[in-house]
């Protein structure tokens, strides 16, 4: 079986350590521990992992945010994977830091990652990951915020959180979607 993991994010040097590039961080530390190497490859940033007898297609899309959908889809269609078996990790202001909170389906949320794909496949009916970054912005400084680099408290505990995102991702197509929300959701 295969599955297409999703991580959102900006592509480019000056959006590699932001908040809003949780999902590229997250998809690299699984790759990291796999020793794995993603390649650029058509609409995004590829690599396969085989685990208990799956596939899971690792995509970092290099069409920017607002465009995302654009990549998953593509991959959804070149590798033949069932909307079930897709898998989205995104960041969330509604959630605080560090908080993971993993969802059959959804709105976007003013989210233009979740937007574009939900706009490009015709349906939120897909699962995600949302990982918190809080919301400690003043009025009118959300995007400096989401685009903005994690401050050295958030710096020091973020791996711990984005190894739990990992051990979420592993979880999703050797057990589902049900039981890994049962398994990591408000933890």
């Amino acid at each position: 079986m295969k599955y297409l993991i999703t991580g959102l994010g900006n592509i480019g040097p000056e959006y590699f350590k932001t908040r809003h590039n949780i999902g590229f961080q997250v998809l690299d530390a699984l790759a990291e521990a796999s020793n794995l190497v993603f390649t650029d490859s058509r609409r995004a940033f590829k690599t396969e992992l085989k685990h208990k007898g799956r596939t899971l297609i690792l995509i970092k899309p290099t069409t920017y945010m607002n465009l995302s959908g654009k990549a998953v889809n593509y991959w959804m269609q070149k590798e033949n994977i069932p909307l079930e078996n897709l898998l989205v990790i995104t960041d969330d202001l509604a959630l605080p830091f560090g908080k993971i909170r993993i969802k059959a389906k959804g709105g976007d949320a003013g989210h233009n990652g979740l937007k574009s794909i939900n706009e490009t496949l015709g349906t939120n009916e897909y699962a995600r990951l949302r990982f918190g970054i809080g919301n400690e912005f003043g009025a009118g400084q959300q995007i400096n915020y989401v685009l903005g680099e994690w401050d050295e408290e958030e710096r020091a505990a973020k791996d711990e959180r984005v190894k739990k995102c990992v051990e979420a991702i592993l979880s999703f197509p050797r057990i589902g979607i049900q039981r890994t929300m049962n398994q990591f959701n408000n933890k």
